[in-house]
């Protein structure tokens, strides 16, 4: 029994140091935009944020149909 315990202690030290080892690795990016959604999908804003920008940019005016789309009658 207790060599159970200890593996199972070595297996979770084990993956905390691959945790740790993904954390820190070095990501490149071959544009500022990649990056930036990079940052977007890690990053939650906090809720009063997301509710003040919700709203601001409920303001803004839907843009048009597209010309193709007026063409081809979608």
């Amino acid at each position: 029994m207790k060599q159970h315990n200890e593996f199972e202690s070595q297996q979770n030290q084990e993956l905390a140091a691959q945790h740790q080892a993904a954390q820190n690795a070095v990501q490149e990016f071959s544009t500022v935009e990649e990056l930036l959604r990079h940052d977007t999908a890690q990053t939650v804003p906090p809720a009063s944020i997301a509710q003040r920008l919700q709203k601001s940019s409920a303001e803004f005016p839907r843009p048009g149909r597209s010309w193709w789309k007026k063409l081809f009658g979608q």
